[in-house]
């Protein structure tokens, strides 16, 4: 049994990845396009600038692999090999919370392990650590950045463990809905806490003063020695789409993969289909 649900769940993460690289492709890829023109650009007026002052002028190294081999090939086999470790981790999952979690329907918990994995994976993290375009955000962060998202998707993994201990507990007294809300607003007021502790993407960047026009992390415009502008900021609309058009690849990988799960899943247990209530065990959010 467990093979065959975590077979059906590398085919639903396969199948996730595929799609949401054809949305990224379509939508997400002409800005990236144009943050990497921007990043040429500002980098040629930094070099002017350098030059200007006498300063040593920075090796920005050789490309790999080609820009049209990374936005095909590369992202594609990149988003599908995710998709299929997305598919893996939830098919594990689901194996560990078939039984456990109350009278869920094999659907209705394929829906659920699929919607809370979103949450810890992607959609928490993101309010706290929005994703910036390629070549934009200060390069000395980026183990920093990785280590602190890492960890918002550990502790909202935590926390979510806990509000779901917290409803299980309160169910007998509250009663399921009662107790699911109880544990919903739990787990968001720890959110707000560890995320108004947690440093900002931008305060990192700040604290590299050579670096100071980073001070929010995307650039803001890189100004001479009098203050003129001479190259401006990354545009606020294209960053604004891209983390929208991220979130987006993001929500709908994870859609399929439990969408897709649910409709496999029947055929595992003997088309146990019959609607049953969600404990709060199952799931507070």
């Amino acid at each position: 049994m467990e093979k065959r649900i975590i077979f059906r769940g590398l085919r639903a993460g396969a199948l996730g990845g595929l799609l949401a690289f054809l949305f990224a492709r379509v939508l997400a890829e002409p800005i990236i396009n144009r943050a990497i023109d921007y990043e040429s650009g500002r980098d040629d007026a930094q070099m002017a600038l350098d030059k200007a002052a006498g300063h040593p002028m920075a090796d920005m190294g050789t490309e790999i692999f080609s820009r049209d081999i990374q936005s095909t090939v590369g992202i594609g086999f990149g988003m599908i090999l995710f998709g299929i470790a997305m598919g893996a981790l939830f098919a594990t999952a689901y194996c560990v919370c078939v039984g456990r979690v109350g009278k869920l329907t094999p659907r209705n918990l394929a829906l659920v392990v699929a919607g809370g994995m979103f949450l810890v994976f992607y959609g928490v993290p993101f309010l706290k650590y929005p994703a910036n375009p390629p070549s934009i955000g200060h390069p000395d962060t980026i183990k920093e950045r990785t280590a602190l998202y890492v960890a918002m998707i550990v502790i909202t993994g935590i926390l979510l463990l806990g509000a779901i201990w917290l409803g299980r507990r309160l169910q007998a007294r509250l009663g399921n809905w009662n107790a699911t809300l109880v544990a919903a607003v739990a787990f968001a007021v720890a959110i707000g806490i560890v995320m108004a502790l947690l440093p900002s993407l931008g305060h990192l960047s700040a604290n590299r003063s050579e670096f100071g026009d980073f001070a929010t992390e995307t650039p803001q415009p890189l100004t001479d020695p009098s203050g003129k502008i001479v190259y401006p900021g990354f545009p606020a609309d294209d960053l604004f789409f891209f983390r929208f058009y991220s979130f987006a690849a993001q929500l709908i990988l994870w859609t399929v993969i439990g969408v897709g799960f649910a409709t496999l899943a029947p055929r595992l247990f003997g088309r146990q289909t019959s609607p049953a209530p969600i404990v709060a065990a199952a799931s507070p959010v």
